[in-house]
């Protein structure tokens, strides 16, 4: 029989147990530690790789914390081929920069890169694409670099971004390519209205994914959904300005995976070009779209609010007419205004 002495006596012994368990099932790794620089302008790179091969070499469930300030990154890749750990935060209250001049990472397909990895979470923080210049050069008509992705996830899985702010990114704001369950909440995605080819988020050949309670104004799509994505979840979402919702353009190529299972619900569109639209290129194509659902969708002072082109060619060049990408079951329950 146990004294009541005792079990007086093992209860500090226990908490202590268990608050050191809890220590060492979480480690942080600060970029300023490792030699990042809040000012803008000294590249932090190396710092935020460095914290990324730490965090990818722990047991435990790591943060990589970036606390305020702005920090310059050149074109970076966080690589999860090699990680072993599927637990990665990371927490930034600051700001990440892109180099100032577009020329840097302009042809470079993606400024910040995560690569295959499973279980990274991004929460809050922003990302200022500094683009700006590279639209100018563009709408000049002058030869310019295509530009750089914000952001971009590939072949990646269980990402969670959360509360994250994407500025003026050279070209699309936010790529989820050939990933499976991916949740992004609370997003907010801004660029002018006139910033050319930059898609605020653009999903492509995932599966279960999600974009929720989020804001974005761009000068093309909001959201533009590409071929092979199925099970993707948009809700709660103001538009505008911007092009709208698009699945497509779909149909380039002959043998393209299909579109299906897409909920789009609860979305305001603002002073866009679109509401919600599917287009899919004049061309033969066994690709297809079915079981999609807009429903609840207000627009305000949207010059097109439901498209579904099968003819799209957008010079008008050489069109060769031909409409085989199949569209089927298509339910749209929306409220205009």
């Amino acid at each position: 029989m146990v004294k009541k002495n005792s079990i007086i006596f093992l209860l500090p012994l226990l908490f202590i147990f268990f608050f050191q368990s809890s220590l060492a099932a979480s480690i942080t790794y600060n970029v300023v530690s490792l030699g990042a620089k809040a000012d803008g302008k000294s590249d932090s790179s190396k710092a935020f790789l460095s914290a990324w091969a730490a965090a990818c070499g722990s047991a435990n469930p790591a943060t990589i914390y970036v606390p305020n300030g702005r920090f310059l990154l050149g074109r970076i890749t966080f690589a999860g081929q090699t990680c072993k750990n599927t637990r990665i935060t990371f927490r930034i209250d600051g700001t990440l920069v892109a180099p100032s001049n577009y020329n840097v990472i302009g042809n470079s397909g993606n400024w910040i890169t995560f690569q295959r990895v499973t279980g990274v979470s991004v929460l809050g923080g922003t990302l200022d694409g500094q683009g700006t210049g590279l639209w100018s050069c563009k709408n000049s008509g002058k030869n310019c670099p295509t530009g750089a992705t914000s952001l971009g996830f590939y072949n990646s899985n269980n990402i969670v971004v959360n509360g994250l702010t994407s500025l003026n990114s050279q070209m699309f704001h936010i790529i989820i390519y050939a990933c499976r369950n991916a949740k992004l909440q609370g997003t907010k995605i801004m660029a002018a209205g006139n910033s050319p080819n930059t898609d605020g988020i653009h999903v492509q050949l995932s599966t279960s994914v999600s974009i929720l309670n989020s804001r974005i104004s761009t000068g093309d799509d909001c959201i533009s959904i590409g071929p092979g994505n199925s099970n993707l979840w948009i809700e709660n979402v103001a538009c505008g300005p911007g092009h709208g919702i698009s699945i497509g353009s779909l149909g380039w190529d002959l043998q393209e995976p299909g579109v299906q299972n897409v909920t789009v619900k609860t979305v305001t569109f603002k002073g866009t070009q679109n509401g919600v639209r599917i287009k899919t290129w004049a061309r033969a194509s066994n690709g297809f779209v079915k079981s999609v659902l807009f429903q609840h969708l207000v627009m305000d002072n949207v010059q097109n609010p439901v498209i579904i082109d099968q003819n799209y060619y957008p010079n008008n060049k050489n069109c060769p007419g031909q409409v085989q990408l199949f569209v089927e079951y298509f339910v749209c329950l929306a409220f205009l205004i």
